[in-house]
């Protein structure tokens, strides 16, 4: 494959884990993964986020119940809390800068955690006051997601959801 269009095999390869093995993941592995979302652009480059680790197996359990028993963060490697430290920057197109800022963080997260052979899934089925209990997330910030991070089965053939064709969802400059 070409090496400038390297990045669209992790893009074509990734999808959403249905369950992981029983499987740590390396801490080097883990910072690069939380690199990668660093390294993401944010509104005015304001870099208003925080990613929040959870690999201790008591923690992870005390999530997967803040996540109302979804099987898949229980069996995780690790689960990051992608948190805003901004509630309230809106940009000039009046849109709240947060979901954005943190949507680019958690997929960079993502296609770096498909580099380095490791399966993930957002997660946004949680009860978000209890993970802030758990997490000791100031009251004034957001939870607003969980990503899901492990190994499936290498033998598991992964399989991309099915995606619509490219024209069907793109045009050039119109509607």
């Amino acid at each position: 494959m070409n090496e400038k269009n390297e990045i669209l095999q992790e893009i074509t390869q990734r999808s959403s884990a249905e369950f992981y093995i029983n499987k740590k993941i390396d801490r080097n592995i883990l910072n690069r993964i939380l690199e990668a979302g660093r390294l993401a652009p944010s509104a005015k480059n304001r870099q208003a986020w925080r990613f929040i680790v959870i690999d201790k197996d008591e923690l992870i359990k005390e999530i997967k119940g803040a996540a109302y028993q979804l099987s898949i963060v229980g069996e995780s490697a690790a689960v990051v809390a992608v948190c805003t430290t901004n509630i309230e920057y809106m940009m000039p197109n009046r849109q709240l800068s947060y979901p954005i800022d943190l949507s680019f963080a958690t997929a960079f997260m993502m296609l770096q955690a498909e580099k380095e052979g490791v399966s993930s899934r957002v997660i946004t089925t949680y009860d978000e006051e209890e993970i802030k209990e758990v997490l000791n997330v100031p009251h004034s910030m957001k939870v607003v997601m969980l990503l899901t991070l492990g190994y499936t089965e290498e033998e598991k053939e992964r399989q991309q959801a099915d995606r619509k064709e490219l024209k069907s969802i793109s045009s050039f400059n119109h509607w």
